[in-house]
This record gives C-alpha cells, structure tokens and sequence, in this order.
C-alpha cells in the first residue's frame, strides 16, 4: 500500500504545447492517502483515463512528478511501480481456468505453492467465485469474467495500490449495485488504496470515502459524496453531482439582493455584503432543484410556466420557463404526491 502523491502533474499529447487548451491534464496537485478507498469522476474526455495511465506507469507525464510514498516513481515501469489496474474490458486468459488466472501473478512472482492456493481461495471467496475454480475462463459469463479480472488485481497482497478504470461498464446494471458493494467489503477487508475511475456519480458515491471530480483537465474539488453535493466549490461539480443538477443562473446586485429573470430576490445582510465587494463582476446563482419550492403565483414575484413533467416513481421532475421575457429553463424536484401545477406558479427559494 502506498500514499499517492501529484506533484505539479501537467499532460499533453501535442508536440509542443503554448496554451491551456494543449493540455489533457493541466497543474493538478493531489494527494491519495495509504489505504483510502477513492473515486476518480468526470466526464468523457476529461482526463480521467490519461491520469489513471500515468500513475500506473503506462504513459509518461509531460510535466510533474507521480510520487508513491514521497518517492518519485516517473522512471519506474509499471511492474516496478507495484500497480495493479482492472480495465473497462476483463483482461483474463479464456484458455487458463479460473483459478489459474487468479494465481498467474503468484506464479510470476515465484510465490510457494502453498501461499498461492491460500491466496487464491480467500480472493475467490471474497468474489464469492469460489465454484468457478475449476472452469475455463472462456466459459464464464461477462459480470464472472469482469470479476475473475478483479481477483487478479485483489490476489496480490503486496501492491501498492489498485487503479480501477471504470471496471463495472460491461456488467448487467442489476449486478452493478452487488459487485459495487462487494469492491467495498473487500477494500475494508484488504485495507487496500483503491482508486475507482468512472462517469457515474451512483458508482462513485457508493464506492469511494472520498470523490475527486475532474473537468477539463484539471482536479476542481475533492471531497465526501456529501460535501459535494452541500457545498460545491465549482460551478460544474454543482451541475453534474445531482440528479437532476444544480440550476445555475447569471444574477445582478441590485440595493438589497439580486436580481434574477426581472425578479428581486432579498439575501441576508451579511451576504448581500460579501458580494457587494465583488460588484460589477459575473455573479452565478446555483439552487439545486430539490429546494425549489412551489407557491401560489401570488406568493411570489418570480414566477414560471410548467413545460414538461418526467415521473421517475418516487419522484417527479419538472421542468420549468422562468419569466415572461428571455425566458430560463429551471428544474423543480418534488414528491411523488405533490400537486402538479397546471401552467403558472411562483417560486420560492428558502435562504
């Protein structure tokens, strides 16, 4: 097990960079403690699999240092660096049985018989494989063979950490939510650094103690499912954490709170303060849709016009037009037993 430190970590796949937008990783400085259990999440082609790549070993940073345990690793291998990585796709040999594939980085490793038949068992029982043994790889199903690849990360006590990129996309979405819960069990169990990439908030949330949310290149926020969701310090980790996301909005300062789709919404003295000092500047309103509260059209002076109902069971999503001019799509979340409104209705945003 390893502490994961990112040093001044820059990446470009163009020849000779001159501006930001060269860079599929840009100045990211990030530390990965000793056996966490951490989620890497953003979407496509954020930089999340270039970064994975160059922990591991497989691709060299432009710029910066990837260092395991204060030392740096840049010109290590990645048998060197002690990386175990379980890609999108089962990386497992279809002629070898299950438990061969289990025990071939033993075997590499010239490990006793007996340790890797011991190994072997209690990663298999842990995967709950263990009456899969003896079958050839080839004839597994894709959730079995996704896991026999797990195992061959897992089988190895002596890793310095696992890199998991986004390994559960081919599974059966019924069996996403055991093999999610069983990846945790097992990192409580081995007490392993396990870093999990993917694009699925679900998967990062239900995985990971701590989440490290990427865009464009860069690490904007690193934190507890729950401090992203209460507290983003990003405009895009508001949007994209959530289900729905967060609305956001362009306001104006006007004399006692701002001034959103010709409405006047009142702050807090103490607020509407802080933002006084950064007045003449681009100011963003965010509310998640769960806290937007439905009135009677009267009960508010900002107020919006019903265009689509999505039932999701437990809930409803709608979306809503703000103001009669320049009109702003807003998503309103309410309960499964909540009146729909027929056309009008105010807004309330509580403080």
């Amino acid at each position: 097990m390893a502490e994961i430190r990112l040093d001044q970590l820059a990446h470009s796949y163009v020849a000779s960079p001159q501006q930001p937008s060269d860079y599929a990783l840009r100045r990211i400085d990030h530390v990965w403690e000793q056996g966490g259990a951490y989620a890497l999440l953003g979407p496509s082609g954020c930089g999340k699999s270039t970064l994975l790549n160059i922990i591991s070993g497989l691709l060299e940073p432009s710029q910066g240092r990837v260092m395991f345990d204060g030392e740096s690793v840049n010109a290590l291998s990645p048998q060197q660096r002690n990386i175990a990585q379980v890609f999108q796709f089962p990386v497992i040999y279809d002629t070898m049985t299950v438990h061969d594939n289990l025990a071939f980085p033993l075997r590499n490793q010239r490990q006793p018989a007996a340790k890797i038949a011991e190994r072997v068992q209690e990663v298999a029982e842990a995967l709950e494989i263990s009456h899969l043994l003896q079958r050839k790889a080839r004839n597994l199903t894709a959730d079995e063979k996704q896991k026999v690849s797990m195992g061959r990360g897992l089988v190895r006590d002596d890793v310095a950490a696992i890199l998991f990129d986004e390994p559960l996309t081919v599974i059966d979405p019924q069996l996403k939510w055991r093999l999610r819960r069983k990846l945790k069990q097992i990192h409580e169990r081995f007490n392993i650094t396990m870093v999990y990439v993917t694009h699925d908030q679900l998967e990062a949330s239900t995985f990971a103690d701590k989440i490290a949310v990427m865009y464009d290149g860069q690490i904007v926020q690193f934190g507890t499912p729950r401090e992203l969701f209460e507290n983003p310090a990003h405009t895009f980790v508001g949007y994209f954490i959530g289900s729905p996301g967060m609305n956001l909005f362009e306001v104006e300062l006007t004399a006692d709170g701002v001034c959103l789709a010709g409405a006047d919404l009142r702050l807090s003295p103490a607020v509407h303060q802080a933002l006084e000092a950064h007045a003449g500047q681009r100011l963003t309103l965010g509310i998640r849709p769960e806290f937007v509260q439905l009135v009677e059209p009267a009960e508010s002076s900002l107020r919006a016009t019903l265009d689509l109902v999505q039932d999701l069971g437990t809930y409803k999503v709608l979306d809503l037009q703000l103001g009669m001019t320049n009109k702003s799509p807003i998503k309103a979340r309410i309960e499964e037993d909540q009146t729909v409104p027929e056309s009008e209705v105010g807004l309330l945003f509580p403080e």
